[in-house]
Parts: C-alpha cells; sequence; structure tokens
C-alpha cells in the first residue's frame, strides 16, 4: 500500500475520531445544562409552593379571629379609624376574579360603615373575606417580624414535603433572610442569634447567601419582608451522577475504538515494512543465487568444448568449481529452510558437551583467511577458566562463525576483530567485537529482526539473506542464553553472548 494513502487513512480516521469525541463532550455538556435547568426550576417549584403555604396558613390564622365576633368589631372599629385618617390605600381582589383595583377611601369607609347594616350570611362571609384581606394587608403597615410570622416547624414540613414530591432528595440547607434586618433568622430549623454585621458568619450562612436558590415570602404584601433561600451541597455531583454512567460507557467505548485503530496501524505499517523486507529478501537471493548459477553454466559450457572435452585436468577443476558453487547454493538455501523452522519451533537441539574454546578457535581460523584478504586481523583472548558449557555443537558453530562472517562484512577496510571469553557467575561470556561501521540506535533496536540489514551507506558489496543475527538470537533463546548487542555509528560494534552451563556444570 502506499505510503501516502495510509497517511491518508490515518487523517480521516483520526478526524472521525476526534469529530465523534467532540459530539460526545457535547452531548454531555448541552445533557449537563438541560439536567441542571430542571433541577433549577423543580427546586423554584417547590420554594414558591412552600411561600405559598406559609402565607396561607398566615391568611387561615386571620380569618380564625375574623370569624370572631369581637375580633371582628375591633378590626372594623379600628379600620374605619385608620380609613377616615387617610393612612392608606388597599388593592383588593373584587368579586374573587382575577382583576385587582384600588379601593377608594369613601369605597372602604362605606363597606365599613355598612358592616352593622346586614347580618345575613353572604353579607357576613364577603365582609369576613374582604376584611381578611384588608387585616393582611394593614399588618403589612406595622409589620410583625418575619421570624414571628414563621413557624419552624411549619416551614420545616412544608420544605420537605415539596421537595420530596418535586422528586429532589438530596441533602439541603436553608435560610429564611429578614429584608430589614439583611441576616439570617432562621438557618437549618433554628433561630439564628442576631448580629450586628450584616453579612453571614458561619460557612453554612455564607453559602445561602451566595444560593440563587431563593423565593420572596409573603409576596402578596406590597414590600416582601424576607426570602426563603435553599442551598445545596451535592448538587453537582448530583447532577453529574445523571450523566456518569453513560459518561464511562462513551469513554470506555471510545477508548476501544482508539486502540483498535492504533493496532490496526501499528499492523499496516509492521506489514509494510516486513514486505519491504521480505522484497529486499527475494532481491538478496537473487543476487546470492545469480552468481553461481552463472559460474555453473559457465562451467558446463567450457566441459563441453572440444579444447575441454579431451583433457581431464581441465574437467575436473570446471567440476571442482561446479561443486563449490553447487555447495553454495545449497548453503544459502539451507539457511531459507533452517530459518522457517525456527519461525515455527520445529527443531530439537542435541545436547553434548561443548568446548566453546575449540569451537571459537576453529571459526576464527576459517574467518581469518577471509580476513587477511582485506589485510585485517582476527584475534582470539581466551580466559574462561570453565569453557565447558552444554549444549548443540553444531548450532553453537553457527553462532560464532554468524557473528564473524558479519564482523568482516561490515569492516570495509583492514577489519579488526577480537574474540574474548571469560567466567560469568552461572556461566559463560564470550565477546565478539569489531571496529567497523557500526549501527545507529534505530538499527540496534531491529537487528534481531528476521530479514532486517543494517544500512551500509556507501558499501555496497555486503551480501547476506538478513538472516544471521536473527538465527543467533533464536538460537541463543533455544540455549536458555543471552546476546546483547553495543554499538557506536562509525566506531563499531560488540556482541555479548551468555552460555550457562547447564545442569551437569551447575556446581
Amino acid at each position: 500500500m502506499n505510503k501516502k494513502v495510509i497517511w491518508l487513512i490515518i487523517g480521516l480516521m483520526s478526524a472521525a475520531l476526534i469529530g465523534i469525541a467532540g459530539m460526545q463532550v457535547k452531548w454531555v455538556v448541552d445533557t449537563l445544562e438541560a439536567n441542571e435547568e430542571q433541577f433549577d426550576n423543580r427546586v423554584f417549584s417547590a420554594l414558591n409552593g412552600v411561600a405559598e403555604k406559609l402565607e396561607y396558613q398566615e391568611n387561615i390564622e386571620a380569618l380564625r379571629h375574623v370569624d370572631n365576633g369581637f375580633a371582628q368589631e375591633y378590626y372594623e372599629e379600628d379600620l374605619k379609624k385608620r380609613l377616615q385618617a387617610g393612612e392608606f390605600t388597599v388593592p383588593v381582589e373584587v368579586g374573587g376574579s382575577d382583576a385587582h383595583a384600588h379601593l377608594t377611601k369613601q369605597q372602604l369607609i362605606e363597606f365599613s360603615l355598612s358592616s352593622n347594616t346586614c347580618n345575613c350570611s353572604n353579607c357576613k362571609a364577603e365582609r369576613a373575606k374582604m376584611l381578611t384581606q384588608l387585616v393582611s394587608y394593614t399588618k403589612g403597615l406595622d409589620m410583625a417580624p418575619i421570624a414571628e410570622r414563621v413557624q419552624l416547624d411549619q416551614i420545616n414540613s412544608f420544605l420537605r414535603q415539596e421537595l420530596q414530591n418535586k422528586g429532589i432528595k438530596l441533602p439541603y440547607r436553608y435560610g429564611v433572610y429578614d429584608n430589614k434586618k439583611r441576616s439570617f433568622v432562621i438557618a437549618d430549623g433554628h433561630y439564628v442569634v442576631e448580629d450586628s454585621r450584616s453579612q453571614p458568619t458561619q460557612e453554612g450562612q455564607k453559602n445561602l447567601h451566595n444560593s440563587d436558590y431563593r423565593v420572596n415570602l409573603f409576596q402578596q404584601e406590597m414590600e416582601s419582608p424576607g426570602l426563603l433561600m435553599v442551598f445545596f451541597p451535592s448538587k453537582n455531583s448530583f447532577i453529574w451522577s445523571t450523566v456518569l454512567k453513560t459518561l464511562l460507557s462513551s469513554v470506555l467505548f471510545m477508548g476501544i475504538i482508539l486502540f483498535c485503530f492504533a493496532y490496526t496501524i501499528s499492523v499496516i505499517f509492521r506489514q509494510k515494512k516486513l514486505s519491504e523486507m521480505k522484497n529486499d529478501f527475494i532481491n538478496n537471493m537473487t543476487h546470492e543465487f545469480k552468481t553461481p548459477i552463472a559460474t555453473i553454466s559457465l562451467a558446463s559450457d567450457s566441459i563441453s568444448s572440444p579444447m575441454v572435452i579431451n583433457s581431464p585436468d581441465k574437467i575436473r577443476r570446471f567440476t571442482d568449481i561446479i561443486r563449490q558453487e553447487n555447495k553454495r547454493m545449497n548453503n544459502q538455501v539451507e539457511k531459507v529452510l533452517q530459518m522457517a523452522q525456527m519461525e515455527r519451533q520445529d527443531f530439537t537441539l542435541k545436547i553434548s558437551d561443548v568446548n566453546l574454546h575449540d569451537v571459537i578457535t576453529n571459526a576464527v581460523e576459517y574467518i581469518s583467511l577471509q580476513v587477511e584478504r582485506k589485510e585485517g586481523s582476527v584475534t582470539a583472548n581466551l580466559q574462561a577458566q570453565k569453557p565447558m558449557i552444554q549444549g548443540d555443537m553444531t548450532h553453537i558453530s553457527n553462532i560464532i562463525n554468524n557473528l564473524l562472517d558479519n564482523a568482516n562484512k561490515y569492516s570495509p577496510e583492514k577489519p579488526e576483530i577480537s574474540v574474548s571469553t571469560r567466567n560469568v557467575p552461572g556461566g559463560v561470556e564470550v565477546n565478539v567485537t569489531d571496529k567497523g561501521i557500526g549501527m545507529s540506535k534505530e538499527s540496534k533496536k531491529h537487528i534481531f529482526e528476521k530479514f532486517y540489514r543494517v544500512h551500509t551507506g556507501n558499501l555496497h558489496d555486503v551480501k547476506g539473506f538478513g538472516l544471521g543475527l536473527s538465527y543467533v538470537k533464536t538460537m541463543m533463546d533455544a540455549h536458555k542464553g543471552k546476546v546483547e548487542v553495543k554499538s557506536e555509528l562509525g566506531k563499531g560494534s560488540s556482541f555479548v553472548l551468555f552460555f550457562p552451563f547447564g545442569n551437569e556444570n551447575k556446581n
């Protein structure tokens, strides 16, 4: 897949995820606002219900006094005197309708003077109704303190009942605020001791004073004497709890989608990289086979030549070339087959006693011929007192040979290769060091991956399939050992192998 297409897909998917996340955030914010607005409406409805009940109870109490004949006469006489003195005009609900009008002083005087002219039940009831409103109004002129007009048991009961009726079961704090005194007179079911300061001092009263949940008490009077305020300490938690499950579910599902997206992108890049490595492998294998095939073809043609066919020495020479090149190709094929077996874990180690010093000595002798052609040197510093381990002789030899071969291939001029051993707790450590081109940090991360080959810059004669170090890592793991690499670009590399002694040599 084209790299541009991959990045285009990543961009589109990222934009889609950001859009979905934005929509989820907007939905949560809108839901919170709607829930808060609904909560506010229910609270204000409950508070208005409490205020109406308090006012209704006061009117009932006033009517009870009016129904008493002596009290009625007292109120009527007092009202006549105050009306004749011109102290006020009264807003009165006329005829029980929704229309309101101001009765003039003369109309009120006539009503009051005519109160004794008719004693029928209808007239008494009408006079009682209007007198109740007049009494309520005259109370507003010499208003009693609001703390005396509100009873604690009533406001506690009314507030609790109204909130429950509205479905609000949160803990709350409430208070009655006196507009004249500019302070709270009732708070949480108790009377508040008067304080000369206008601002509340207790933390709860401060919260009440700043609360938006407040309604006027005795709203039908010309000027409300006080306010009923409520504060919900856990309001924010309650509002958030209404969307918490949905929010957590959204976050969970978004996380799953994001994980799957990231994993998919990772797989795409890994597969793309693997595809590139396999293409490189095929190209390398083609070049590796091209030379021996060409050589075998040339040798075969030469043998059939009349000048060679009658010369046994020349035939022997060309057949040796064919045999060597055929062996070379067979070795390359064997490497590929070995990696396929190791990938399937389809191999068995033939465990025996192995002397690492003997293995290293043979490998150094073999690689010396190739190193000397490049005017280089290979040295062995074998200091391990106990070089015997338990392992597969063939695979251990291949490990050492692969590392020495790499050290030679990646040292462009006059290779300087050294092999050292030493005993460490539990086994033997082998160090293969060169002063070649080295590796970058990025290369070290992938050095043991199958088909991976270090970029050699201007060095183009490094042959191979990128299977050597992958084989080394697989075989070291199979022997319960370890392999580490230390390298610096331009200064060479060092491979450190750890071979455990095995069951027989632990002591």
